[in-house]
């Protein structure tokens, strides 16, 4: 246990901390609670998008005989921007993928193969999946280590700072309750024998 001063002051500087900690402490729960939800959710997310990108990944391998022919893909596909925006999930910011905008360039129907429009296409879908991915991974680590934070200051409040401040206030209360009983007998006995004084007088 800390070293605590056994006076009035310190007993009310300790009150004052644990309603300060009480007071705290349901934010954070709340906070911790609304942190495993959306993580929950995020895991379903990422769940979802890495089933579609192994869909995809499937589809692809069809295609791989094809996309072994010399093709620039970058004549006929790139990406312009990338957009992404913030938001915020119970305190924390996060990035958003507000978008991916391709440039396409309209292929010479006579000088390139039949399916390249397809795995245009292909590649497009491939790309917007895999930044939805990352920016859905990013997420998940930020509000995961936002998580173990609040986790661990919920821990502190209830496990370490409550029952301490709590059992300052006892040990205090016992402290200064054990000198006013001392006082009171020192002032009885002082009485006592100022009586036997004046009687022996």
């Amino acid at each position: 246990m800390a070293n605590i001063k056994h006076t009035k002051n310190e007993l009310k500087a300790q009150r004052e901390a644990l309603k300060r900690f009480q007071r705290y402490l349901p934010t954070l729960q709340l906070k911790k609670q609304q942190l495993q939800l959306e993580v929950r959710q995020l895991e379903l997310q990422l769940e979802t998008k890495r089933t579609a990108e192994a869909h995809d990944q499937a589809e692809l391998a069809k295609w791989v005989r094809l996309f072994a022919e010399p093709v620039e893909w970058a004549n006929w596909l790139t990406v312009r921007e990338i957009r992404i925006g913030h938001g915020n999930i119970a305190g924390v910011a996060i990035p958003l993928l507000d978008g991916v905008d391709f440039e396409h360039q309209l292929p010479d129907l006579f000088a390139t193969p039949a399916w390249l429009d397809d795995g245009v296409e292909m590649l497009e879908r491939r790309i917007g999946r895999r930044l939805e991915l990352q920016v859905l991974e990013e997420q998940m680590r930020q509000l995961a280590a936002e998580l173990r934070t609040t986790s661990q200051r919920v821990n502190l409040f209830e496990k370490v700072k409550i029952p301490e401040a709590r059992e300052h206030i006892r040990v205090i209360r016992i402290f200064l309750g054990d000198q006013m009983t001392a006082g009171v007998a020192r002032s009885k006995m002082a009485k006592a024998k100022a009586r036997e004084q004046e009687s022996a007088t």
